[in-house]
């Protein structure tokens, strides 16, 4: 991220940019950005420089992608 943006608060939805995927932000671990699936799943991290808030159509996206994910049984 820029110097001048701040990192996107825990609760918040972002855009890891080096993956693409969208997450919710569930915390800072020191220097780390901690993101977590929309639906779920397994948490990981990113460097700060490397998040942003996600638009409206990048959350709308990720959600119609899990959901879509889930009426084909591929996760829960």
């Amino acid at each position: 991220m820029n110097p001048s943006t701040p990192t996107p608060p825990v609760g918040s939805y972002a855009v890891d940019t080096h993956t693409g995927k969208v997450g919710m932000v569930t915390g800072h671990e020191g220097p780390r950005v901690r993101l977590r699936p929309l639906g779920g799943g397994r948490e990981w991290e990113c460097p700060p420089d490397a998040v942003r808030r996600a638009t409206a159509t990048e959350r709308i996206s990720a959600a119609t992608a899990y959901a879509n994910a889930r009426s084909r049984g591929e996760v829960p």
